[in-house]
């Protein structure tokens, strides 16, 4: 893996780790809308499938400071690996497809 890429990544996690305590616990922009306009109710209702970080908190750590952070790296990270490996797939797709 190139170095550039080592060097995203550490800054990524870090800022996810220090900055994601700090996010504003107020509700998004469309969920603000759904409650004053008083549908917030017909969005919830039976999951399809379960957050594995419910409200961005991991589950299981007592300081929410901590579960935060946490979760923002695990997000990050789980984000990095996708990405990577749709991009590895992808770049050996094209030099299949350019040997053939």
């Amino acid at each position: 893996m190139r170095k550039e890429i080592w060097i995203g990544l550490v800054a990524a996690l870090i800022i996810a780790g220090i900055l994601s305590p700090f996010a504003s616990p107020n509700p998004d922009g469309l969920e603000k809308v759904a409650e004053t306009k008083g549908f917030i109710d017909k969005g919830e209702g039976k999951e399809v499938v379960r957050a594995p970080i419910p409200d961005y908190v991991m589950p299981g750590l007592a300081s929410e400071g901590v579960a935060t952070a946490f979760a923002g790296i695990t997000g990050t990270v789980v984000t990095f690996v996708a990405a990577y490996g749709i991009g590895r797939l992808v770049q050996r797709r094209k030099a299949a497809d350019s040997k053939g």
